[in-house]
């Protein structure tokens, strides 16, 4: 063996030195690159797959097919970050800098998962697959996914859900990301009255939204039940020049729906919102990730994990989103479960590196379970 084993300590810290923010293609290509080295000896099948117009994705597996018993998925991009945080080092405990936690650790467990697969040659067609735009919309995932029309996979193995290792994600929210446009008249800024303010239309605009989906903060309001739909204000921008009146003003809202809400709800809610001279467009959608907690999988894994870990597991539901809706809508029993750590893109964010260890040893334990009992 070369080490690839040795997953929390050298390769997490190894794949976290290349800066792959989203985006930064020449440090994106070298990981992936670095990352298929890892395999040079053994016969793996796959590579760097690349699409037009968007980022590439790794794939690799141990079996020519598209039908998968097991699927590892996650990313290898990270969002901005002082230089500082791509010099990771461990101090009591924890692995610090970006990507710790998001997910460049469990990227480097899913690629343990695989040497492990392939050097024991278990009988399990078992792929990996890391996406590099994540953290901007997963366009290479969408990709991907539509260059293989006919890939399904039994299990998906996400680890794209960190914070707390005791715990297991079986609900993510749906993202819909929509454009508010708004569209006034110029005018001097001494003289209101001889135009119409595109940022006042916008303001009035997003008011009415809030009457329907209230701001919720941190020491402010907050929902006693935390499963609802949401939308926070992304991105604000209108005027030009601060004495002539806006006649153009935007703003881009984050929604996160549950699987009792719709797109064509939402699409009626907003219709009621809109004031005279602001429109809307759905810029993107998805689809919500539920799993039935019942499912035989899950809770083969939960049993198997809690063993592990000699502690009990419990099941959770997050507003985030993630690339295993992809599979999801496919068939797959999505099972979402990750490491402990905290300050997921912020400038502190660190992995706790026992939880990374035991992550590891869960999979490829869970992996050996599948295919010898399969």
């Amino acid at each position: 063996s070369r080490g690839l084993g040795d997953v929390y300590k050298r390769q997490a810290q190894n794949l976290m030195k290349f800066r792959t923010e989203t985006g930064n293609q020449k440090e994106i290509k070298e990981c992936l690159e670095y990352a298929c080295n890892l395999f040079k000896d053994y016969p793996v099948k796959g590579g760097i797959c690349e699409y037009p117009g968007v980022s590439p994705v790794l794939f690799l597996s141990n079996a020519d097919t598209t039908d998968f018993d097991v699927v590892c998925l996650g990313h290898l991009d990270v969002v901005p970050a002082e230089e500082s945080m791509f010099s990771p080092y461990i101090k009591d405990g924890k692995l610090y800098g970006r990507g710790s936690l998001d997910m460049k650790s469990f990227a480097a467990v899913a690629l343990n998962s695989l040497e492990h697969v392939l050097k024991n040659k278990l009988p399990l067609k078992f792929a990996v697959i890391l996406s590099t735009d994540e953290e901007k919309g997963s366009k290479s995932t969408h990709a991907f996914m539509d260059a293989h029309p006919d890939m399904t996979a039994k299990i998906v193995l996400d680890n794209d859900v960190g914070g707390d290792i005791l715990k297991i994600v079986t609900k993510c929210k749906n993202p819909v990301f929509v454009k508010i446009t708004a569209e006034g008249e110029a005018a001097h800024g001494s003289t209101p009255w001889d135009g119409v303010d595109a940022n006042e239309l916008l303001m009035q605009t997003l008011a009415n939204i809030r009457k329907i989906y209230p701001y919720y903060s941190k020491g402010g309001v907050q929902p006693q039940d935390q499963w609802i739909d949401t939308v926070h204000v992304a991105t604000i921008n209108g005027g030009e020049v601060s004495n002539i009146i806006a006649s153009h003003a935007e703003a881009v809202l984050d929604f996160r729906l549950t699987e009792t809400s719709s797109v064509e709800n939402l699409k009626k809610n907003l219709d009621s919102c809109m004031v005279p001279g602001v429109s809307y467009k759905i810029s993107s959608e998805s689809t919500p990730v539920v799993m039935d907690e019942n499912n035989p999988y899950i809770l083969d894994y939960k049993r198997f994990a809690e063993q592990i870990l000699g502690k009990e597991i419990e099941f959770e539901h997050i507003g985030g989103a993630t690339d295993s809706r992809s599979f999801a809508v496919r068939g797959s029993t999505v099972i979402m479960h990750s490491g402990s750590g905290e300050g997921m893109h912020a400038p502190g964010e660190f992995v706790e590196v026992d939880s990374v260890e035991k992550i590891a040893d869960i999979q490829i334990r869970f992996l050996d379970k599948l295919a010898y009992q399969q």
